[in-house]
Formats: C-alpha cells, structure tokens, sequence
C-alpha cells in the first residue's frame, strides 16, 4: 500500500504576525515554521499504518526549498521519502493541481491530509483533489481504518457521528483524534538525512485568486472586573447588555 501525505509549511501559532509592502504580503522574517497541526494527524495516522500495515509513505509539499526543514521533520517522525513541488502555494486550486499530477503518477492507494491549513484555513484542497483525480474525498476524518482495499471511517456531524466506508483509493481530511502526534527521535533525525526528498517543477503557474490586503483583527478592549455579584449583573446587563 503506497500513502501519499500532504503537508503544509505554517507559521507557529505562538509567532508574532506581520505585513509588508502596504499590508499586501506576509512578513516571514523571524518567523517560526511548523507542519500544519492537522496535516501532523494525518502523517502520524499514514505512519501507523506503515507499522501495521507494511504502507510506503510518501510525504509532499508544494513550496520553495525554505520548506524543506519541515519536510525533513516529516520523514524523521516516519516517512520513507518526499517530494517537494518547487512553487510558492499561491491558492487551493493551485496546490489541489500539483498533488493530483504527483499522486495520478504515483499510483498512490490513499491520499491523506489535514482538513485545513492554519495559515489560510481554506478547507478546499482534499475536495479539490478528490475531484482532479475523479476519486472520493472524505473530511473530516476522525476514525480511520484498512481492511485489504476497504477503508472505514468515522466523523463527527451535526448531532451525532457518521460511519462511511469506501474503496481505496480516495482522499482523506484529517483531524483529531484520528491519531496521536509522533516526535521524531533522535534515530529518526539522523536517517531523515539520507531519506530521498526529490523536487519537481509545478505543472501550472496559474492563479485562480488574488489578494488585495491583509490587516490584523481589531485589539482588544481593557478588561473590567467586578467587585462583588450585583456589580457584575449590573456590567452584564447594562454594558455588555446579554442580559
């Protein structure tokens, strides 16, 4: 079984954002760089299934040779080897086209990756790609199991939980608890060295949106505190009027 794994190059949540150029593009410097959290749940899912199952995985990323630290943190955590699409991720459609040239060449029997970046928080790429390839795309995926060329699968819905099953091969959005991160140890780090990172020219420089600006979310207002009960019905009904 040969599992794909799609990562994505993200800022820390703890890192300090900021804009250049008139607030038109995303200021890099000194930032720290992480695999996407969700994505994390979908290499550590493809890595225990290389454990269970004898999988061959392969990790992908489309972006510029700054990524490839990340890259190698995901072959040191499990993965056999990677690819690297030598293209900024410029939007959904323009990432969702790269993998699906990776993966139709592939062959790959199970696509997996997180449901959503952190950075853009798209959500569109594992439907994109399911529709590129003309295979079934799930998300978000909780619960995933392989039985043969079967997977099953649970997630939550309004309500409740759904309970899908689908032949292989199809694309998976992961979320927790669908597995446990892994750290990579220091085994790991030294054979994510050798491991093969092979880099490939995109299939299209097209761009399907643009973007005009950014700007940070409006700051927070002072906190007030209250002295005793009364004082704090009183803020909540007639400050922050909720009641």
């Amino acid at each position: 079984m040969k599992v794909l794994v799609c990562i994505t190059h993200v800022p820390d949540t703890t890192s300090k954002i900021s804009f250049t150029e008139g607030d038109t593009k995303f200021d890099s410097t000194g930032v720290q760089y992480i695999i996407g959290p969700y994505d994390d749940y979908a290499l550590a899912r493809a890595v225990e299934l290389k454990d269970s199952n004898g999988a061959v995985v392969t990790v992908l990323n489309v972006g510029g040779a700054e990524t490839e630290p990340t890259i190698r943190k995901a072959l040191a955590i499990g993965a056999d080897d990677a690819v690297r699409v030598n293209a900024d991720p410029i939007d959904s459609l323009f990432v969702a086209q790269q993998i699906a040239h990776v993966a139709k060449d592939g062959g790959f029997d199970l696509i997996l990756m997180g449901r959503e970046s952190i950075d853009y928080n798209g959500g569109q790429v594992h439907a994109m790609v399911g529709e590129l390839l003309g295979i079934p795309s799930i998300s978000p995926v909780m619960k995933l199991d392989i039985d043969s060329t079967k997977a099953s699968m649970s997630r939550e819905i309004e309500g409740g939980k759904e309970f899908l099953e689908a032949e292989m091969p199809f694309v998976a959005g992961c979320q927790e608890p669908i597995a446990e991160w892994k750290i990579p140890n220091m085994r790991g780090i030294m054979t994510a060295r050798t491991k093969p990172l092979n880099v490939v020219e995109p299939v299209s420089e097209e761009a399907a949106i643009t973007y005009g600006a950014y700007e940070m979310p409006p700051a927070k207002s002072g906190v007030k505190m209250a002295d005793s009960v009364d004082q704090l019905v009183d803020m909540l009904k007639n400050d922050a009027k909720v009641l």
